[in-house]
């Protein structure tokens, strides 16, 4: 049989229904435990995670602090536009390290104390860059 333009958009739109639909994922019950992502100020984020921000930049188009809780230490940033947070977060990845992503805010730490913040904060984890394969390489 010999596949088709339209064939090939019929097939690829079955397999984003059944995607959507979570057939076969497994992780139906991860992200029921996952809450609605937060929104709010730096502050107000913070306040909901029991952290007092060190504010490490203050501008108009980004805020970010320094926060530490009893999960660990991360940086916690906002940001006036979401064009602005993703290259923000594109520029941080090349650095490694995990991300918690929300509209407009990001918490970068450990990846346990990003899993920490998830349950309170909500938001989807991404995670950096790996460079360890270059690490001890000659020049």
């Amino acid at each position: 049989m010999r596949l088709t333009r339209p064939m090939l958009a019929v097939a690829g739109g079955a397999a984003a229904v059944l995607a959507l639909a979570g057939c076969g994922t497994g992780n139906s019950d991860a992200a029921a435990k996952v809450p609605t992502a937060a929104t709010g100020s730096l502050e107000s984020l913070a306040a909901k995670v029991k952290c007092k921000p060190d504010m490490q930049i203050d501008s108009d188009e980004v805020r970010q602090a320094i926060c530490k809780t009893s999960d660990g230490k991360y940086v916690f940033a906002t940001f006036a536009t979401d064009r602005g947070q993703r290259e923000w977060i594109n520029g941080a990845k090349d650095y490694g390290g995990f991300y918690l992503v929300g509209r407009k805010w990001v918490a970068v730490g450990e990846d346990k104390v990003v899993k920490a913040l998830q349950h309170t904060l909500g938001g989807a984890e991404e995670i950096g860059t790996n460079h360890s394969a270059h690490t001890g390489h000659s020049g």
